[in-house]
């Protein structure tokens, strides 16, 4: 993967997460975002924050939870977790439920 497919890759991604974000604001559950020079940061109302961003030398996606830290590589379609071989969108689902203390899917159905 080339930097630029690379880049194309996250951008969707992190546009999907906000889009996802965005139609959540028709429910009671409100989580913002702020989005900025490759960094994704949702705001949950009890304070606490999942910061993503890109790591472009490496080709990964960084994620910081309350709770620990996270750095996925592209393996196939699939982008996974090198810790614990969690695939992205299902840990992204699971953390932000988590955090926001009900449940939350930001994944496509």
């Amino acid at each position: 993967m080339n930097d630029t497919e690379y880049d194309n890759r996250v951008d969707a991604i992190f546009l999907q997460i906000e889009e996802a974000l965005d139609a959540l604001d028709e429910t009671e559950l409100d989580i913002d975002y702020e989005s900025a020079e490759g960094i994704l940061t949702l705001i949950f109302t009890n304070g606490s924050k999942i910061i993503m961003n890109k790591q472009p030398p490496l080709h990964q996606i960084w994620v910081a939870t309350k709770y620990n830290g996270h750095h996925f590589n592209l393996e196939g379609e699939q982008w996974i977790d090198e810790r614990s071989g969690a695939e992205f969108w299902q840990f992204i689902d699971e953390a932000t439920s988590k955090q926001a203390e009900t449940p939350v899917k930001l994944s496509q159905a």
